[in-house]
């Protein structure tokens, strides 16, 4: 019937097709439609929402939160900049740098196979305990370290073994080039980069910053050749260590800082306490006769002495149970120059007593040498000062002992008779050439240059000529000292020699220490600080005068008047502390006329 409709009526109009249409998506058609589009539109926001969920996290772990330690296992492979800053010498070569390393941690909720990457690893970095990686890679912990600081081939090796569940974090390592050479001046950090001893640790928080790099006031080549003699003299003479320094009296800059044995600060937990102890600013000494130059020059700036009187050294001297006695001795008077010379502890001793008590802690107090030494160090020593300080106590520091400082004190208070008596700031960091730095007068120039002239002539006449450096004018002053224990029982022998150079224009200090020498056939069996630290002094001006810019002059045409010569004395004179004379004086010295 229908088909007869169409036949006769031709096919329906469009509109009623659509109509027709629209009728059969009514019903169940049109609400499975409708479920449809529901659900993907559901789907698209559960997306959405995920996406944003993702977002936030990263946001918040990447830029919000701070920590030392990844909350999840990644691998990092974008360059980081190095923080810290490198410390420099004065020329600019590099003493201490950061590089960048990989350190290897795991998320041990990812490792399959505790058991098998903890040998695995263990094949590939032998400082690992398998044992103790695979308790490691058990834990329940999300992170824990394994290693770090790898070198490039072990972070290539473990990277081979495809361990799931490990890791990298980029990091950075601290590098010393020149592995000992400045161990106790440069200090070192920690895994972390944080300063433990040195300059590191005293500027940690500058370095930390890496807003410029710190240059120093040494010199890396004289400090491998102090180091190199100091080294040499230990080995020649089996002693137990050596201390040495190299100051700029002029300016007060630390040219060389050496202190045996010392350590790589590359590996210092390898190191044992006493190579990272540092002798010139923690240990304190007695400095035998080298604490002549501050009696001489006290006894002269007060004018209790002149370079021409003459104290009796005919005999030692008794107090209570003690004997003071020379140790070459000459038996007769001698004069000022002649006590400083051949070091004269009874002349000095003479000396001291007339100066008094207060007088004396007063000028070595002026000195430095009452109070800890100032430098950019963590690591400084106490002075040891008598206590009480009695009559014997001024007596006995007359000629260094019974008191014990550091050898940076030691070489600051030289360096202020070396700089005509005005003592400066001692540094570790290099001084630009228009800085201003104040300094403080201890002794009168006139007084400066008359202990100048003594310490010239004990290396061309008295017990520091194994000091000598032909062409470069050096003067100075022999020490030996005991070292004591607590029970005050001697258990070795301190030899040092604290010299300037050159004596017509001082401009540096070299102080050599050698602990507990053994005499040799070479040194007739002696150990004391002319045998010993002289040469070593001596040797050392020779090989870095050059270096410093200080040109070799002609000895005889060059050197310097610094007063009068003096007669030597007579066998008998005039006592000290005013007793009465053999031939009827007063005076508690006898006057010379003789030049000097």
């Amino acid at each position: 019937m229908i088909s007869r409709i169409r036949q006769t009526c031709g096919p329906a109009p469009l509109d009623d097709q659509r109509a027709l249409g629209r009728a059969r998506l009514d019903g169940p058609a049109k609400a499975a439609l409708e479920m449809g589009r529901t659900r993907l539109l559901m789907a698209a926001g559960a997306f959405a929402l995920g996406f944003l969920a993702v977002g936030v996290r990263l946001a918040d772990v990447s830029l919000i939160k701070e920590s030392n330690e990844p909350r999840i296992a990644r691998v990092v492979t974008a360059a980081e900049p190095v923080h810290r800053a490198d410390v420099r010498d004065r020329n600019g070569t590099v003493l201490a740098t950061s590089l960048i390393t990989h350190s290897l941690y795991a998320d041990p909720q990812q490792v399959l196979d505790p058991h098998e990457a903890a040998v695995k690893l263990a094949r590939v970095l032998p400082d690992l305990n398998a044992a103790e990686v695979e308790a490691n890679l058990r834990s329940e912990r999300r992170f824990v370290w394994l290693q770090r600081h790898l070198t490039p081939q072990q972070y290539y090796e473990v990277n081979r073994l495809g361990i799931p569940g490990l890791s990298f974090r980029q990091d950075e390592r601290r590098v010393y080039p020149h592995g000992a050479l400045a161990a106790q001046i440069l200090g070192f950090t920690d895994v972390d980069e944080h300063g433990i001893a040195g300059v590191e640790k005293y500027f940690d928080k500058a370095l930390a910053t890496g807003a410029r790099p710190l240059d120093l006031s040494l010199d890396v080549r004289i400090q491998y050749i102090l180091r190199e003699e100091l080294q040499a003299e230990m080995l020649a003479h089996k002693a137990i260590g050596a201390s040495g320094l190299v100051l700029d009296v002029t300016t007060g800059e630390l040219i060389a800082a050496v202190s045996l044995p010392d350590f790589d600060p590359n590996d210092p937990n390898d190191a044992p306490q006493v190579a990272r102890f540092n002798r010139n600013t923690l240990g304190s000494y007695e400095m035998g006769s080298t604490f002549k130059i501050f009696t001489t020059a006290i006894a002269l700036e007060t004018g209790v002495a002149k370079l021409t009187d003459r104290f009796d050294a005919t005999h030692p001297i008794e107090v209570a149970r003690f004997t003071i006695r020379d140790y070459h001795a000459l038996n007769r008077w001698l004069s000022v120059p002649e006590i400083f010379i051949h070091s004269s502890n009874i002349g000095a001793v003479r000396m001291a007593m007339e100066v008094g008590t207060e007088r004396q802690q007063e000028y070595l107090d002026r000195f430095g040498l009452m109070r800890p030494a100032s430098i950019e160090l963590p690591e400084i020593g106490e002075p040891q000062l008598p206590h009480p300080w009695r009559k014997i106590s001024t007596m006995t520091v007359a000629f260094g002992h019974g008191m014990a400082v550091s050898p940076l004190q030691l070489a600051r208070a030289a360096a202020a008779i070396a700089n005509d008596g005005v003592m400066l700031p001692t540094t570790l960091v290099k001084r630009t050439p228009d800085e201003k730095f104040a300094g403080e007068r201890v002794v009168s120039s006139s007084t400066a240059r008359q202990v100048q002239g003594l310490m010239r002539r004990v290396v061309l006449e008295g017990t520091g000529r194994k000091a000598d450096a032909p062409g470069y004018l050096v003067g100075g002053k022999t020490g030996s000292s005991d070292k004591k224990g607590p029970s005050g029982k001697i258990h070795g022998l301190l030899s040092l020699f604290v010299g300037a150079f050159p004596m017509n224009q001082p401009r540096y200090i070299v102080l050599a220490i050698v602990d507990d020498p053994k005499g040799t056939k070479d040194t007739y069996g002696f150990a004391t600080g002319g045998w010993i630290a002289a040469p070593v002094v001596g040797r050392t001006v020779t090989r870095i005068a050059p270096l410093l810019g200080v040109k070799p002059q002609d000895d005889k045409s060059v050197e310097p008047d610094f007063g009068t010569k003096v007669a030597a004395a007579p066998a008998s004179g005039p006592r000290v502390n005013g007793a009465p004379s053999r031939d009827g004086g007063a005076n508690s010295r006898e006057r010379a006329v003789a030049s000097y």
